[in-house]
């Protein structure tokens, strides 16, 4: 959770704070002078500060403090209170950086909205910072297989437009690098992208945080969508879109502008438009669950984002693909995949995807030791499934009749087989080493059935 830290020359009012954020879940530092709120401030920057005014006994006053943070902590925000307000100081207070001004004494409700909005509003920005500078090294697509390779023609067709893009696949697939793939290779690879969590921003906070506020006190505070004008504003997981804020959404991209919250003057914008979701939004419209006007202005040109098990072959090359990574950027050992470990990877479930398949990779070399090759027993769960395949199979291939017994052990090893080569009878044929009209006769005669998308199946057994 959070750090906050809590600098106060009351003793009663520090400790108050304190109380009433850890209620909520924060941890909190204290100081109650200038000298140990630099200290502190040297020891680790805090996720958010709360900043007394006046402070007795001390060498520099709030004001002070607040430049010293804004120059060496740009992003850090910083909620100011006093007991001795006025619009003079709290007009200081903001135009130094401070994200608000609070007068003693505070209402708690108050308090904690203010902090939560500033808190929140300082990760938005971090995440957008982050991700508008390395937009080219999130947008490398990796694979060579069929799937892959359709998936990557469609998306540098729609780089060279300017269309509206939805984005539709399982969880962990890889959308929002295909998004970026698209503004990579588009006449906007320069402009912002901007990303927009529909699902991690408070629903009651949401317009503020698209359409950018304006107060007295504040001023203006841009939202997301101007921070993309000239860009690409994507809605990942549009379909946790509060509904009234869909007819807004829907009012700016047919109007190209919008009004922020508390303003009157019309702001136009010049965006492109991706969005993503995991869900049937055709069933979501019946539902009543999102506004069927908005999905056609959004789905001008849909593309499926393929899930790992479509993609098997391409497994190995992005397990190495992600090694590689771990070891640029967390140090990781640099190792490569042992033959079995390729197989098993392209024959296991994957019901994360891409995500889950990177978080594999990354526990393997993190509880792994030395750099040695990694072989299928390192990877999670298969010491007791080898084991619990090598039991079932000699048991039940020692109980057989010869010919049995081949059968069985010819389906399990076939389907293994096609599996990890996405159902590519072609593929799967030359590997095995025998031609592909005799594979398909020893597949009809073992009962077994392939599908173009996920692999194999088992149908039917073939009567002795």
């Amino acid at each position: 959770m959070s750090d906050i830290l809590v600098v106060d020359d009351e003793r009663d009012i520090r400790e108050l704070i304190c109380d009433i954020l850890r209620d909520e879940g924060f941890s909190t530092r204290m100081a109650s002078n200038s000298n140990s709120c630099m200290a502190e401030l040297n020891a680790a920057p805090p996720s958010l500060m709360i900043l007394d005014i006046w402070l007795k006994d001390s060498r520099m006053d709030g004001i002070d403090i607040l430049k010293h943070v804004k120059r060496d902590n740009p992003d850090l925000p910083v909620v100011i209170i006093s007991g001795h307000g006025s619009i003079e100081i709290a007009v200081a207070a903001i135009r130094q950086g401070a994200y608000d001004f609070i007068e003693k004494p505070f209402n708690v409700d108050q308090l904690m909205v203010v902090i939560c909005r500033a808190m929140e509003t300082s990760r938005l920005r971090r995440e957008n910072s982050a991700l508008q500078h390395h937009n080219s090294k999130a947008a490398e697509m990796i694979g060579q297989g069929a799937a892959f390779k359709a998936l990557k023609s469609q998306l540098e067709k729609v780089a060279q437009s300017n269309g509206r893009v939805m984005l539709t696949g399982p969880a962990g697939s890889g959308k929002e690098i295909a998004a970026r793939y698209i503004h990579a290779a588009s006449n906007r690879a320069d402009a912002p992208f901007v990303t927009v969590s529909s699902a991690a921003v408070q629903p009651d906070h949401i317009e503020e945080v698209l359409f950018g506020r304006e107060t007295a006190e504040r001023g203006v505070e841009h939202g997301l969508l101007e921070q993309a004008h000239g860009g690409v504003i994507y809605f990942d997981e549009v379909a946790d879109m509060p509904h009234g804020t869909q007819s807004k959404i829907l009012r700016t991209l047919v109007n190209k502008s919008f009004t922020r919250v508390g303003g009157t003057a019309k702001v136009r914008v010049n965006l492109r438009v991706f969005s993503s979701t995991t869900r049937n939004l055709r069933a979501e419209i019946k539902a009543g669950n999102f506004r069927e006007e908005l999905y056609h202005r959004l789905n001008v040109v849909p593309i499926e984002v393929p899930s790992l098990e479509d993609r098997r072959e391409d497994i190995p090359l992005l397990a190495r693909h992600f090694i590689e990574q771990f070891h640029a950027n967390q140090g990781l050992p640099l190792r490569d995949l042992a033959e079995d470990a390729e197989v098993i990877l392209q024959t296991m479930r994957w019901p994360g995807n891409v995500r889950e398949l990177r978080n594999v990779i990354e526990r393997v070399l993190i509880l792994g030791e030395g750099t040695d090759p990694i072989e299928a027993c390192a990877l999670p769960g298969q010491s007791r499934r080898q084991e619990e395949d090598n039991i079932a199979l000699s048991t039940g291939l020692t109980t057989l009749p010869l010919r049995e017994a081949r059968e069985l052990f010819e389906r399990h090893y076939l389907m293994a087989q096609i599996n990890r080569f996405s159902g590519n009878i072609s593929r799967t044929a030359g590997f095995v080493g025998i031609e592909r009209s005799t594979l398909h006769r020893k597949l009809r005669s073992l009962g077994v059935v392939t599908t173009n998308r996920s692999g194999v199946r088992m149908d039917r057994f073939k009567d002795g």
